[in-house]
């Protein structure tokens, strides 16, 4: 938790600082018509200076971040399917009664366990899809401008492109909600909504899987 503290916080840093640069390098400039004046925002140097600071900001913010996001989480996924199920209990001293409801919990376990994989590989999945569709009509447009004279500045287009830009970090809480059990526990806690009360237990509860098997041949009767 520390560590990803850490990463956030510079990367916080990080990306304020690079935005700082757009402060210096707009400006307003004042058009004066018959009927009155109007405001515009403009650059302070030529526009052509511009279409490298427009590369470097596609690279770095879009390009990178969706390349690192397929490659990272495809290697979650490749974890998760290739890495062992929870092994079946095998009790030496277990009578069949036991042994056979050990065997169908062991069965139900791994049926949890896969499912529960496959629930994180999808989220990992749309969360990067969603990174790739909801920014590329604000990233296609800016590097579209950079070539053309006079750009193109439809300002229900623009809108479109701020909603979706915007959209993209409100909808990832609300699929972690939908996709994730474990999030909308956290989030149950977080928000203090969770019974506390013992009589009232939670109708469901999260299973935790492990593969290691207790070895019960030299415990006492007891």
């Amino acid at each position: 938790v520390s560590r990803a503290k850490r990463i956030i916080s510079s990367l916080w840093l990080f990306t304020s600082l690079y935005c700082l640069m757009w402060f210096f390098l707009v400006d307003t400039t004042q058009v004066t018509f018959s009927d009155g004046a109007q405001v515009i925002c403009g650059y302070r140097v030529s526009r052509s200076l511009y279409m490298p600071i427009y590369f470097l900001d596609f690279a770095v913010f879009y390009v990178i971040p969706l390349g690192l996001a397929t490659v990272l989480y495809g290697l979650i996924a490749r974890i998760l399917f290739t890495s062992p199920l929870p092994a079946t209990p095998q009790h030496s001293r277990l009578g069949s009664t036991h042994r056979g409801g050990s065997l169908k919990l062991s069965c139900r376990g791994n049926k949890g366990a896969l499912s529960s994989r496959k629930q994180v590989t999808k989220m990992l999945a749309v969360v990067v899809v969603l990174f790739a569709l909801l920014w590329m009509p604000y990233r296609t447009l800016v590097v579209v401008n950079s070539f053309m004279d006079p750009p193109y500045l439809n300002i229900w287009f623009l809108l479109f492109c701020r909603v979706c830009i915007y959209l993209n970090s409100a909808i990832n809480p609300i699929i972690y909600n939908l996709m994730s059990q474990k999030f909308r526990a956290a989030f149950r806690k977080l928000c203090k909504c969770e019974e506390k009360s013992a009589e009232n237990p939670a109708p469901y509860t999260a299973p935790v899987y492990y593969s290691v098997i207790k070895d019960y041949s030299h415990d006492s009767s007891d």
